[in-house]
């Protein structure tokens, strides 16, 4: 791998955190049968990671900012640039010893994304990219799929639990996309939705209401793989509304079109 000084930082960071959680992983099959037990130590879990998160890239780069999902934000000595960090993607997989899940790390540099990586360490699978160098998967170059037939096409969503307000527009969607397509899949990571899309796995992806942490570095790996990506009402910024639509060139209009009932 040959990404700049950044990006070889994240990457350290991100394995670092890997390893840890994998480990946390293995355990929590022991700790299913009482549910708060197994949740008290997932969250114990992911504050751990980005903690070793936090301690890499703050240690390597002591100016920056920093956004994370556990810790919350903190306003860095130089104001251009900012880490935003999601130490555990697929809390809920994690939780119920679903190996699907990441570290995501983000480097912001004056209110855009400039690199990211995406760490799915049950299956080392590292994704990542740097503005102008492409996205990665371990070594190899990243491409978005080529598919234009919407029936032939597979998206993935993530479907809101719990009563979520986004529950019925989400349902919408899905009624209007079913049927024009192949499948689609809810796995569960946002992080790895996106970076799936980037991977040609995935066609397209969509979800409504995410955090920072959730899309920026999915964003740029998107990006660099020759997708296209903008909120899923077309306005606005991906990071700030955490609003995301995103696919390859080829479906994303017909795509778009469906999603935004147009």
């Amino acid at each position: 791998m040959h990404g700049s000084a950044n990006v070889n930082i994240m990457i350290k960071a991100a394995r670092k955190a890997g390893r840890s959680l994998v480990k946390d992983f293995r355990e929590v099959e022991n700790l299913q049968t009482t549910m708060k037990g197994a949740g008290d130590f997932v969250s114990r879990a992911d504050i751990a990671a980005e903690a070793i998160v936090k301690e890499e890239l703050m240690g390597a780069r002591p100016t920056y900012g920093w956004l994370g999902e556990e810790g919350g934000g903190e306003p860095g000595e130089d104001p251009t640039r900012r880490w935003i960090v999601d130490p555990l993607d697929g809390t809920t997989n994690f939780l119920h010893g679903l190996p699907h899940w990441a570290v995501s790390i983000a480097l912001e540099h004056k209110g855009k994304i400039v690199s990211g990586v995406i760490y799915d360490a049950a299956k080392d699978e590292l994704f990542w990219a740097e503005k102008g160098e492409g996205a990665w998967l371990n070594e190899s170059r990243l491409r978005v799929s080529a598919r234009a037939k919407m029936i032939e096409s597979i998206f993935a969503t993530g479907v809101p639990f719990g009563g979520h307000r986004d529950l019925p527009a989400t349902l919408q969607d899905l009624a209007r996309l079913m049927p024009a397509c192949a499948g689609v899949r809810r796995w569960g990571s946002a992080a790895l939705d996106m970076a799936y899309v980037a991977a040609g796995r995935y066609e397209g992806f969509w979800e409504r209401d995410l955090n920072a942490w959730d899309v920026a570095a999915g964003e740029i790996i998107v990006r660099e793989a020759g997708g296209l990506i903008e909120t899923v009402t077309g306005a606005g910024s991906v990071v700030e509304t955490g609003d995301v639509l995103c696919a390859n060139e080829a479906i994303f209009e017909k795509f778009a079109a469906v999603i935004r009932d147009t």
